[in-house]
């Protein structure tokens, strides 16, 4: 038996997460993906670009700070190797290249930012495709802090695929062309799938694999668009210091949760979709899978 460890660092617009994954391999059997560490930092980028253009000097420095403390965490753990990528926040932020620049510098931790396609392919290496049945059609929706990933599967393929400037962090800004953007995805949506039959939707992000772990269902069963709707009705009528003190959510995670439910229920509406599944993937899972395949 073989164990390797292997990192993904994701930069998103909400937060930044390190995640560190034992590779587990073993002849004559298939290889085994178990994430033995997971660190979250609630540096908020979105809420600098989105509204200022630019990365504050306070952010800035905690990402450096971030930055030296997982790659010391990597260390300990004796990993070999290591990915980091950044989406929306910094890959907007017109000092996005120079801050990169400065964390390499200075943390020698290099930093790919990524467009909202290539996001998409690299999701799409982890186990997604197991989880996909052939003779059903699925609206894959990857809700982060920025943007929305969409893509649309049927047969066992993917059919099309677009990126959307809506993300949890953003709507929160209240930006006054998020109006378009919604009717820009809406069409989107509505147009892709409009001919596909017995549609579900599958959901990744960090709120809805807290809203899927909320209501106590077994994995891979999914969440119907009945229950997602009461859910959103019930989040919104609590107060933000409800949500962290009776839910127990992080404080960073008690405000997006409501644009982000939002976003996945018109998703679902505009599908004519009835029920949502959330295997428990995302941009980092897919960074592990990608740097193993690329031995």
């Amino acid at each position: 038996m073989n164990i390797r460890k292997f990192g993904a660092i994701d930069i998103g617009s909400n937060a930044i997460r390190l995640l560190i994954t034992n590779i587990i391999s073993k002849k004559g059997e298939e290889t085994q993906f178990k994430k033995s560490a997971l660190v979250r930092v609630p540096i908020r980028l979105g809420a600098d670009t989105f509204i200022n253009g630019k990365i504050s000097d306070i952010n800035k420095e905690r990402m450096i700070d971030a930055m030296n403390a997982f790659k010391l965490l990597m260390k300990v753990h004796k990993v070999e190797k290591y990915r980091a990528c950044a989406t929306s926040a910094m890959r907007e932020a017109s000092n996005g290249k120079e801050i990169v620049n400065e964390i390499l510098e200075k943390t020698a931790v290099k930093i790919d930012l990524i467009n909202g396609k290539i996001e998409a392919e690299i999701i799409f290496s982890t186990d997604l495709t197991d989880l996909i049945d052939d003779n059903q059609s699925y609206l894959y929706v990857d809700v982060g802090g920025g943007s929305t990933e969409c893509s649309v599967f049927s047969n066992g393929e993917i059919i099309n695929s677009k990126s959307f400037k809506l993300g949890t962090v953003r709507l929160l800004n209240k930006s006054t062309d998020n109006k378009e953007k919604w009717k820009s995805m809406e069409k989107w949506i509505k147009k892709n799938t409009e001919d596909l039959k017995r549609l579900s939707l599958i959901g990744s992000g960090g709120n809805i694999n807290k809203i899927y772990k909320m209501s106590g269902k077994m994995p891979g069963k999914a969440l119907s668009l009945i229950y997602l709707n009461a859910q959103y009705k019930f989040l919104k009528q609590m107060t933000y210091e409800e949500r962290v003190s009776e839910l127990g959510l992080n404080p960073d995670r008690a405000d997006v949760i409501i644009p982000a439910t939002k976003i996945y229920l018109n998703a679902m509406k505009w599908s004519d979709s009835n029920k949502i599944y959330v295997p428990k993937i995302g941009l980092s899972d897919g960074i592990i899978k990608t740097l193993y395949q690329n031995l």
